[in-house]
């Protein structure tokens, strides 16, 4: 954090820096943020919204306004009102469904900036970002690895994308790296990203196949509250889910959607990010980044109550030798926010669960192949459509 306090210091300085030079701009940048779900699901729009108000609080030429809950098919009537009644100069649109609507706006506005949430096409006003998740996922099934008795670990999935199949991929490859013969069951939801019955129903099915740690993406903490109320351990999603099950919610993906905000906000005001200048900006930040944390909640990367248990459980890794569990996490942990990225979760030799070799010793996957992957890592277990042969 200490990293991307003095990144949010340089954006100041680069910003006001810009004004003292001649930029005498005096209204505000007025930006409208769509959400794919309710700013109260406690998931990923409502990470998404902290981090706008953390952004309007501090920037006081930004102005942001917001639409929640809106269908993936509907974002382009909901950008024509912001645009031609709102009256806003930047649309943030931050669900991947939003992309074709978002790009086919963006030829439609010309002069006006598109910035879009993890997805691919961008265009001379359009740029992407996207915190990612893989390395923190890793972390996580570490954790797991080592939490579980059965040996039987369960996801639940809203979509079977390659984001999430990403993401799942980490979490078992975490979970073998310390517990060789662990397995990850997968349900995949395939009706809202925000669809807490949904989330009950597949975590109570996991649970009586003998799944005893779950992890999820899902909008909502119905997984965790699931999971306490077996007296399991979990993993929360997006936002500090900690306060659910402060005795079962082991750690968990955190994001800081702010810290790119605040870069890319105050580039626009600079006058460094134009609609005519944006085809090639795609932020892609990670831990190092300071966009991502690991934690049950803000400053807590592993909930104190299963510390003992961590500490107590040694494992013959084969790159740190004889260490506790507790402290390969943070090991791993340093290797994976060091500037130069010392170490990346998806580094080969990894095969599928077909037995296919995916990523060849010594060699590691690029955004590139992050970002569409298809197949499903060696332990995991269940559907997984697209998976290719």
């Amino acid at each position: 954090m200490k990293r991307f306090a003095v990144g949010v210091l340089l954006v100041f300085l680069l910003c006001f820096g810009f004004v003292a030079l001649g930029n005498t701009q005096e209204t505000k940048i007025k930006a409208g943020f769509i959400y794919v779900g309710p700013i109260g699901d406690f998931g990923w729009s409502y990470a998404h919204d902290q981090a706008r108000r953390i952004v309007d609080d501090t920037y006081p030429w930004l102005e942001t306004v917001y639409v929640e809950a809106v269908p993936e098919g509907e974002v382009e009537g909901v950008i024509d009102r912001l645009i031609n009644q709102e009256g806003v100069d930047i649309v943030v649109t931050t669900s991947f469904g939003f992309m074709d609507g978002t790009f086919s706006a963006a030829q439609r506005y010309p002069d006006k900036i598109f910035f879009h949430c993890s997805g691919f096409k961008r265009a001379p006003n359009m740029a992407t970002y996207m915190a990612d998740f893989h390395q923190v996922y890793y972390l996580n099934g570490v954790i797991a690895g080592a939490l579980t008795k059965t040996g039987k670990l369960g996801y639940v999935g809203a979509f079977p994308i390659p984001e999430l199949k990403r993401h799942i991929n980490a979490f078992a490859l975490g979970a073998r790296r310390v517990n060789p013969n662990a397995e990850v069951l997968v349900r995949w939801l395939q009706t809202s990203w925000y669809d807490p019955a949904g989330a009950k129903e597949a975590a109570e099915s996991l649970i009586a196949e003998g799944v005893d740690v779950l992890a999820f993406t899902e909008d909502s903490p119905t997984v965790v509250q699931v999971a306490a109320e077996h007296g399991l351990p979990s993993f929360g999603h997006y936002s500090p889910m900690y306060k659910f099950a402060p005795n079962f919610v082991a750690s968990g993906q955190l994001v800081h959607w702010e810290a790119i905000y605040f870069d890319f906000f105050a580039k626009v005001y600079a006058g460094l990010y134009t609609p005519k200048n944006l085809g090639n900006v795609d932020y892609w930040w990670l831990l190092r980044e300071g966009a991502v944390e690991l934690g049950a909640d803000f400053g807590m990367p592993i909930n104190p109550v299963f510390e003992d248990q961590l500490k107590s459980t040694i494992v013959n890794d084969p790159v740190y030798g004889e260490i506790s569990v507790y402290d390969l996490v943070f090991a791993l942990l340093k290797a994976m926010a060091d500037p130069e990225y010392a170490f990346s979760p998806f580094t080969g030799p990894i095969r599928d669960r077909k037995g296919n070799l995916r990523v060849p010793e010594g060699v590691r996957l690029t955004m590139d192949e992050l970002i569409t992957m298809e197949w499903a890592a060696e332990g995991i277990v269940g559907a997984w459509p697209g998976e290719p042969e």
